[in-house]
């Protein structure tokens, strides 16, 4: 069954590249109706979430602001598909434009151990994939795949640019690895720690956030960078601006960064900022807000 499901996956990738990227975008909007209006997937939840970070919107903005954000989960899945094969060495300047990139350029040039932040916001695949593409792997953790035929076939597809899974049941090992190779780490840090986490804002309530990150910074001296990539609304497919929010240095403190709770809050912070501003890019249908959190 493993092996079926494996390659059901695989002819779904085969004919999702097979098709132009403004079939992709048009496929992904009927998609996206089917899921919010039709189907109602975690309708409740996404609803409860933006109710509270949202206030102001009624229910028929909240409904079109859902409709658009399954649209970009929709439209994430077939970009991944398409950009090994449309994004490479020598045209990825007219994909993806660079925002406030010079700060963490300057660290990977350095012999020190990099932390980057991100979320399940605009296309997190992207920052990945253009570092890698330019010749600085990084790595992540995420929980090995069920399906032990779709775990290496996705672990491979990632490896061929340079971003490799570390398994999240192998424990922090592995991790302080790469720091101590003075390689880069990445984060998606948008996910609820439950009862043991740390205790930040995040729109307007308390969220738990992994002590890990800040703490992997702090004693390892690794800067740590807040940065996401943003789909651009210029009307051409597969362009997108990659932002560098914040950098924090162990190196040089400030009485503001100083701990584990001021530093996990920052980027929490930052995070929330760059969401603000595109909505319809984040993952609304994470219980971001577990009550086990607060």
């Amino acid at each position: 069954m493993d092996y079926i499901v494996y390659l059901i996956v695989r002819v779904f990738i085969c004919v999702i590249q097979s098709l132009r990227i403004e079939s992709c975008q048009s496929l992904s909007k009927g998609l996206a109706i089917l899921a919010t209006d039709i189907l109602g997937i975690r309708r409740k939840l996404t609803d409860d979430n933006l109710c509270h970070a949202f206030p102001e919107l009624n229910e028929k903005e909240r409904r079109d602001l859902t409709r658009r954000m399954w649209e970009h989960l929709f439209l994430l899945v077939t970009e991944v598909a398409h950009c090994p094969r449309k994004i490479h060495e020598s045209n990825w300047k007219e994909h993806i434009h660079l925002h406030n990139i010079d700060a963490i350029h300057q660290l990977l040039c350095v012999d020190r151990p990099l932390i980057l932040v991100t979320g399940h916001f605009g296309n997190f695949e992207i920052g990945g994939y253009l570092l890698g593409l330019l010749g600085y792997p990084t790595y992540t953790v995420a929980r090995k795949l069920d399906n032990p035929y779709l775990n290496d076939f996705v672990e491979e597809f990632r490896g061929m640019t340079g971003q490799f899974i570390l398994s999240k049941n192998d424990g922090p090992d592995p991790i302080i690895a790469v720091l101590e190779r003075n390689d880069t780490m990445a984060f998606l840090a948008d996910q609820s720690a439950g009862g043991r986490g740390c205790r930040v804002v995040f729109f307007g309530r308390q969220a738990s956030a992994y002590k890990a990150i800040a703490l992997l910074s702090l004693q390892y001296k690794a800067p740590l960078a807040v940065c996401y990539a943003t789909r651009r609304n210029d009307g051409r497919p597969l362009s997108f601006d990659m932002h560098v929010s914040g950098v924090f240095d162990p190196l040089c403190p400030t009485p503001e960064l100083e701990d584990v709770k001021q530093l996990t809050q920052w980027y929490t912070t930052l995070l929330e900022e760059g969401i603000r501003q595109h909505p319809d890019q984040y993952w609304w249908i994470h219980n971001r807000w577990k009550p086990g959190g607060r």
